[in-house]
Formats: structure tokens, C-alpha cells, sequence
């Protein structure tokens, strides 16, 4: 088969069909890199001995990763969204160009972040609430420095998964993540139970797990279908990864926002929960910073699965358009759409009904009340409004893929930092630590909003596309 064709059923095969084989295997991916961390939680919290200290320096340490992983899927995904316009164009030069250039630039960057997460290791995990009592600041760099020396490993294997999905193969991207979370799995309580590595232990499992992703994501790229890499494929080319990367950032704003809102929430957890008369007592101080981890990580579980359930959809929507094909386009998003909100409905149902079981797997039984009252309460409000943001964040990035970059870079903004960030600094000024918890819902309803909009924008977009293809062709006929 020619290799301009060898995508070309991304423009016959049925839509359901071409979702169900992109969007999972995605969906699957991105929750195994959101699993790494909640696994190492989920035995952290069981371990007697690490308990609700342990699970905040967990939280403290979380943040780190996501800018770890907002990097690399803003490459990633960018690439990806170019790659597949790209061969819909039937234009490989620039494809393998831009695969290559992508690589160079997560070992670069991947290798930077580093040697910044080491030389002010003492000041970020400050910046993220680890100084909230002696115990918790001792976990959090124990549990930080073995993870910093996983980075390069971590943000290879997540860029090139998405990558590996532009070439056809979304099946062995999800493998490659699946096997690296199994070994996490197996290796997290040898090390935490049977030899008391603590948080050394978990940080060195996840590690383990991450290369092995790196290396079966390096054996595919020599193995590529459709695209064939060569020597001047490494050779920077500035003009297409200004191409690529703005493709990316939508990616990168939906990670590193939850940085931004982590590090604003831990420090007025800090702040109003030194002015509760329950959590300003010593030994309670780190539970709303351990609990809010914990909802949070929940919450990145269903961002997990919204996220890869819309960026499955580049590959298949960016050929399409590549090809001119502006009615699969909209009828694609229609289906997104309504997978999205049945995936918010569903993980609200299930915050609301069973927040209790939820908290349990997280090592309750070895708390207080006061924690899992506090847990049952954080669930319930901060997630109540989840269905609205999964529709949020699918139409952001369903605008990305339709390469409108700058717009769906501004939207991801206004609801990632001036709503997120801003209503975590400012509702706490007036409801204390509750004002936290309300910062999510009524930032995602005024998101909404603006969702609305976007969705009517974007349809009529194709519409428009679609007629004036329509119209050509009739005119060549």
C-alpha cells in the first residue's frame, strides 16, 4: 500500500467505529499516567506507618508531575494534531520533520526540568504546602527527589504517546502505558509493605514503570508505518515547531492549570485551615491538604478520560479536515459531546452517592472522623459540577484539533487560570476553607457560558467549511 494511504481510513471507516479505536486506547493511556501517581497514593495512605502525612506529601509532590506531563503532551499533542493534517494533506516530509524535532525537544526539555526540580527542591515543595507541619516537609522530599530522577523517563514515554496514536497505532501507545502502570502496581507494596521503603519506595516503583514505557515507546518509533524517520528528521526546524507546538498548548493549559489552582488551593488550605479550630491543631493540620489531594486526584481521573476521549478524536478529526471532509468533523463532535456529559454525569452520580467508599480506598479506616467527614464534604462540593466541565473541556480541545490554536489557548485560560486560579484566591476570603471547595463548581458554571458559545461557534464553522467544499465540487463537476 502507499504510504499516503496507509491513514486513508480515517476518511471511509465509520465514525463510532474510529472513535471507539482511538478514543479508548487514549482514554486508557492518559488514565494510566494519572494512575502512577493515585496508585503510589492509594498504598501510601494504607501504610499504617506513612497514613494521612504521607498522602500530603503525595499532594505536595503531585504538582511537579503534572508540569512534567503539561510539557510533554503539549508537544506530544501538538505534534500529533500537525502529523495528522499532515498525512490528511498527504505531506510526510513535514510529518517526519516535525516527529523528529518533537523528540529532540522532550529530551531537552525533560532534562532541564530536571536540574530546576533538584537545584530548588527546598523552595517548590514550600511553594506547594510541604511546610504545613515537620513530618509532611520530611515525605514530601524523600517522596520529591526519587521522582525528580524519573522526569526525563516520565515526559519521553507521554509525548510519544500521543505521537505513536497519529501514526496508527493507538493500540501499542496504550500498551507501552499499561505495562510501565502494571509494574508500578507489583513493585508499590513490595517496596511500601514487605520491605518499608516508605515513600522512597513508591517514588522508585513509579520510576521503574516510567522507563519501561521510555524504552517500548523508543522501539516503536523505529518501527514506524506510515512514517519513516531519517537522519535530518533531528534537525531543528524552528519554522515547524512553531506549527506544532501551538497545536499543543490547549494540552498543556488543561495540565499546568491544575498546577497553578494545586498550588493556590494547597497554600489557602495552609492559610484558613491555621484559622480553623479543628485543623489548626497540630495533629490534624495535614488532613484538607491530604484530602483535597485525594479529591482532586478523582477529579483528575475523569479529566483523564474526558481528555482522552477528545484528543483520540485529533487524529481522526485532523486528517479529516486535512481531507476537506467538514461533515465527519461536526458529526464527530457531536459524538463527543455526548459522550462527554454521559462521563460527567455518571462521575458525579458518583461523588455524590457513594463519597464514603471513595474516601476509603484511600486508607480512611486509618483516620479520624474529622478526616472523613472533611472527605465526604470536599467530594460533594468540590466535584458537584463535573458534567458541566467535561463539556468545557471537550469543546476547548475539539477547537484545537481543528487547529484554531490561539483560540482555544485563550478559553483554556480564562477558565484554567483567571477562573481557577482567582476563585481559589478569592472565595476563601469570604467562606474560609469552605470557599475552597466552591472555587470548582462556580468557576466550571461560568465556564459553561462560554462553552455554549464555542459549541455554536464550532458548528457553524463546519457548516460553513462544508458548503464551500460542497460548492467546489459542484463547480467541477
Amino acid at each position: 500500500m502507499n504510504e499516503l494511504n496507509k491513514n486513508a481510513f480515517l476518511v471511509n471507516e465509520k465514525l463510532s467505529t474510529l472513535m471507539s479505536k482511538y478514543a479508548i486506547p487514549c482514554i486508557i493511556s492518559l488514565l494510566v499516567a494519572a494512575l502512577y501517581n493515585i496508585v503510589d497514593q492509594i498504598f501510601i495512605a494504607n501504610a499504617s506507618y506513612l497514613g494521612s502525612y504521607g498522602n500530603a506529601a503525595n499532594t505536595v509532590v503531585f504538582p511537579l508531575t503534572i508540569i512534567a506531563l503539561a510539557i510533554a503532551v503539549m508537544i506530544g499533542d501538538g505534534c500529533c494534531a500537525f502529523v495528522s493534517i499532515c498525512l490528511g494533506a498527504k505531506n510526510t516530509d513535514s510529518a517526519h520533520k516535525s516527529i523528529g524535532n518533537a523528540i529532540v525537544l522532550t529530551v531537552i526539555s525533560s532534562l532541564i526540568l530536571t536540574i530546576i526540580y533538584f537545584i530548588f527542591q527546598t523552595s517548590i515543595i514550600h511553594a506547594f504546602g510541604g511546610g504545613v507541619n515537620e513530618k509532611t516537609f520530611m515525605h514530601s522530599q524523600e517522596y520529591f527527589m526519587y521522582i525528580t530522577m524519573g522526569i526525563p523517563f516520565y515526559m519521553f514515554g507521554q509525548a510519544m504517546n500521543p505521537i505513536i496514536r497519529s501514526d496508527g497505532s493507538p493500540q501499542f501507545a496504550m500498551a507501552a502505558t499499561v505495562i510501565g502502570a502494571i509494574i508500578n502496581i507489583i513493585l508499590d507494596p513490595i517496596f511500601i509493605f514487605i520491605f518499608k521503603r516508605g515513600m522512597m519506595g513508591a517514588a522508585v516503583a513509579t520510576v521503574l514503570g516510567q522507563i519501561i514505557t521510555a524504552v517500548l515507546s523508543i522501539w516503536y518509533l523505529c518501527h514506524m508505518k506510515a512514517i519513516h524517520l531519517e537522519k535530518d528528521s533531528f534537525t531543528l526546524n524552528f519554522g515547524l515547531i512553531k506549527k506544532f507546538i501551538p497545536l499543543g498548548i490547549c494540552s498543556f493549559l488543561s495540565q499546568i492549570s491544575l498546577v497553578a489552582a494545586m498550588a493556590a488551593i494547597n497554600n489557602m488550605i495552609r492559610k484558613y485551615g491555621a484559622l480553623d479550630p479543628v485543623f489548626s491543631q497540630p495533629q490534624y493540620a495535614q488532613i484538607p491538604m491530604a484530602v483535597v489531594g485525594i479529591v482532586m486526584k478523582f477529579f483528575q481521573i475523569v479529566i483523564s478520560i474526558c481528555v482522552g476521549m477528545a484528543a483520540g478524536c485529533i487524529p481522526i478529526v485532523g486528517y479529516n479536515v486535512g481531507a476537506k471532509r467538514y461533515d465527519r468533523a461536526k458529526k464527530l463532535f457531536i459524538y463527543l459531546l455526548v459522550g462527554e456529559a454521559i462521563v460527567g454525569f455518571v462521575a458525579t452520580l458518583i461523588v455524590e452517592f457513594f463519597p464514603t467508599q471513595l474516601i476509603s480506598i484511600f486508607g480512611a479506616a486509618n483516620e479520624s472522623m474529622i478526616y472523613t467527614d472533611f472527605a465526604v464534604k470536599s467530594f460533594r462540593v468540590y466535584l458537584c459540577t463535573m458534567v458541566l466541565a467535561t463539556v468545557n473541556k471537550s469543546a476547548f480541545i475539539y477547537l484545537q484539533s481543528l487547529g484554531k490554536a490561539l483560540l482555544s489557548t485563550a478559553l483554556s485560560m480564562i477558565r484554567e487560570v483567571i477562573f481557577g486560579v482567582g476563585f481559589a484566591l478569592i472565595l476563601p476570603l469570604f467562606f474560609g476553607l469552605d470557599g475552597v471547595l466552591y472555587s470548582m463548581p462556580v468557576s466550571d458554571a461560568l465556564t459553561f457560558v462560554i462553552s455554549i458559545i464555542c459549541i455554536i461557534y464550532i458548528f457553524k464553522l463546519l457548516d460553513r467549511d462544508h458548503k464551500k467544499q460542497y460548492k467546489r465540487r459542484e463547480n467541477n463537476e
